[in-house]
């Protein structure tokens, strides 16, 4: 799946940030380049800290190993929604011994999927995701979340289980009236280059509203590439676009959101 479907050339490195930032969330197992030049290529445009994220068993211990190589790489480990159908009795287990390591700075990504997987698979999205709420829990990291056409769901077994101390929506996909209810529940909103599309007014409008500690960015690489660049293969030196975009949108100077993203990764994932 290295590439995962992108098409073209890699879009040309952007300007430099005027303050470092980082990506909260790419998955470097996926992307068409070594690790090494991946972390080159994001310093380059100060882009100094990243977490890659899995999906399943095997490839949460390959972000481990991989975090474990490089300063500056962290792990993400779960066994995504989408992945919960193909997932072994022991898989949950297995990620909450993986969640110990300390390059582990979060459990995730989990959740639930109501556009990929049917009704059918949704009570087992929901089981999974309540024993990763349950391992995030138990081992202090932060929980990060994919939510896909489930904002009510996702909220309420939060609610059911009570929520660990620090929660992250990845990919941020909900309108403004849903990024108030998370703002008010401490919810941190991790935004990605999907911002930039033309359909994206909603997802622009809960950037607006979003407050500043409150926020992060991200890349997803190698999916969600920002605008001009949609459809080509994405990477965390890419970056700077959207904390760009999130800035205008915000009518700050982009230097303010890479700082407030800066100050919020720190205190979700401990680094």
């Amino acid at each position: 799946m290295r590439g995962a479907g992108r098409q073209g050339e890699p879009p040309p490195l952007p300007d430099p940030l005027t303050s470092a930032a980082l990506d909260s969330h790419c998955h470097l197992d996926l992307m068409d380049v070594e690790v090494a030049t991946a972390v080159e290529q994001a310093a380059a445009v100060g882009i100094n800290r990243m977490v890659t994220v899995g999906i399943d068993l095997p490839t949460s211990q390959w972000q481990i190993d991989t975090a474990a190589g490089h300063d500056n790489v962290y792990a993400a480990v779960a066994v995504h929604p989408n992945e919960v159908v193909n997932a072994t009795d022991d898989a949950w287990d297995g990620i909450a011994s993986l969640a110990m390591h300390p390059k582990v700075v979060a459990v995730g990504e989990t959740g639930l999927d109501h556009f990929r997987t049917g009704e059918d698979g949704w009570k087992a999205q929901e089981e999974s995701f309540r024993r990763h709420i349950a391992i995030a829990k138990s081992t202090g990291k932060a929980l990060v979340i994919h939510d896909r056409d489930a904002h009510d769901d996702v909220l309420r077994v939060l609610s059911d289980e009570g929520a660990p101390d620090r929660v992250v929506f990845h990919c941020f996909s909900g309108d403004a009236e849903f990024a108030r209810r998370c703002a008010d529940a401490g919810y941190v909103m991790s935004f990605a280059g999907n911002v930039t599309f033309g359909n994206a007014a909603p997802l622009r409008e809960a950037v607006a509203v979003a407050p500043l500690d409150l926020l992060l960015v991200e890349t997803d690489a190698p999916f969600l590439t920002p605008m001009p660049f949609r459809g080509r293969p994405n990477a965390p030196y890419l970056v700077p676009l959207t904390v760009r975009a999130i800035a205008d949108i915000k009518r700050v100077q982009e230097a303010e959101i890479a700082q407030a993203v800066t100050v919020n990764a720190a205190r979700v994932f401990g680094w």
